[in-house]
């Protein structure tokens, strides 16, 4: 048996768990693993007509090269955007041009991806990723090749799972950081705006703020009345006796009437950078409160250094679970989590809807807060 493996978007605390257990469990059974550099941009890269040039493509796996790499964050295999779907012209690989080159818009690549799982003998593939990553991954199982999906991702949002790797590494950061930095902010009696992750789902926001215990927060889902929030963070500022207050904020957040803040042009898939809201927001806040205010935006702090306890501990297993999968003969399968138990769903689950927080059971609309209106029955999570 010969894997391929591959870790597409975003890097999160965790991946590197996931390759080094899927290589140890595999080389047990006596298979092979070859790691695609840059998630999709591996096979996208790779020309079977000149195996040579495209060494920097791939890696062969084994035991000695996987060792110790579940001790750091990040993915030892490098990541990307790419969906060989829609490849832009700045994007598509010199050898591809005669082929797929002809117009100004994205093409898709997909028979030339199936031509190289096709040529280095892949029997199956294990995608980690996101919606993008593993949507593609659906698809070419479509197409022929049998796949496993894990998902990944910082905001907890792919749909068809109740966790992600990486979320619960993000939150315990974001709560150690939300509290060093009272210290800056209580020293200058100030109102504080932290900016995290939560390009459509705010989870993430508000389960770190919530745990924070931050006075306002301010998710993706739910577009906000800047006045009121500043209003609102006024009155928290003055009822606490250090003189200050925190609002954590989504980075897909929007004000009624607006859209999230997005910058730069659209990278070659289709992909602008969002982020700018925290700003936005505290400029905002001290024109209308006439307080100093503090910005942080988290950023990529959140997906740097090794993953904790949680995060380790479920990328190990989606591993495991993938190879037994595999040694079953099951495959177009997601891992996934559901009602606090391992299972597995259909690989194209991820596209079949969409996860966001659900704000009737969670959310005050009216104060910015957590506000869970039961909690017993809910999971570990609250999702």
């Amino acid at each position: 048996m010969h894997l391929a493996i591959l870790t597409g978007g975003g890097d999160v605390p965790g991946l590197n768990a996931v390759i080094k257990t899927t290589v140890e469990e595999a080389c047990k059974l006596g298979w092979r693993v070859t790691g695609f550099r840059r998630g999709w941009a591996g096979p996208l890269n790779y020309n079977p007509d000149d195996p040579e040039s495209s060494r920097d493509s791939i890696w062969p796996l084994d035991l000695e090269a996987v060792r110790t790499i579940d001790r750091t964050g990040g993915t030892v295999l490098h990541t990307s955007r790419t969906n060989p779907s829609r490849v832009g012209p700045s994007a598509l690989p010199a050898f591809l041009k005669p082929a797929y080159g002809a117009g100004d818009g994205p093409v898709d690549c997909t028979p030339h991806v199936l031509s190289v799982l096709e040529n280095l003998e892949i029997d199956v593939l294990i995608a980690i990723g996101g919606d993008d990553t593993l949507s593609y991954a659906a698809r070419i199982h479509t197409e022929g090749v049998p796949t496993i999906c894990i998902p990944k991702t910082m905001d907890n949002d792919v749909f068809g799972t109740d966790y992600c790797i990486g979320f619960s590494t993000c939150v315990n950061r974001s709560v150690e950081m939300i509290h060093q930095l009272r210290t800056p902010v209580g020293s200058h009696e100030r109102i504080l705006v932290v900016e995290m992750f939560g390009r459509n789902s705010g989870e993430s926001a508000l389960i770190s703020g919530y745990l924070a215990d931050a006075d306002r927060i301010l998710i993706s889902e739910v577009p906000f009345d800047i006045d009121k929030l500043a209003r609102l963070l006024e009155r928290d500022r003055a009822a606490n006796p250090s003189h200050y207050a925190i609002l954590v904020v989504s980075e897909g957040a929007s004000v009624e009437g607006g859209r999230p803040i997005e910058s730069g042009k659209a990278d070659p898939y289709g992909h602008r950078k969002l982020g700018g809201i925290g700003q936005w927001t505290g400029a905002e806040i001290k024109a209308r409160a006439g307080v100093d205010v503090m910005v942080q935006n988290l950023g990529y702090l959140l997906r740097a250094g090794a993953p904790d306890a949680m995060d380790l501990m479920i990328a190990k297993n989606f591993a495991t679970l993938a190879i037994q999968l595999i040694e079953a003969g099951k495959t177009g399968l997601m891992t996934v989590i559901e009602g606090g138990r391992y299972a597995v769903k259909p690989a194209d689950i991820s596209t079949k809807g969409v996860k966001r927080v659900d704000v009737e059971t969670m959310y005050d609309t009216e104060g910015y807060s957590f506000r869970p209106s039961e909690i017993a029955g809910l999971p570990m999570f609250l999702r």
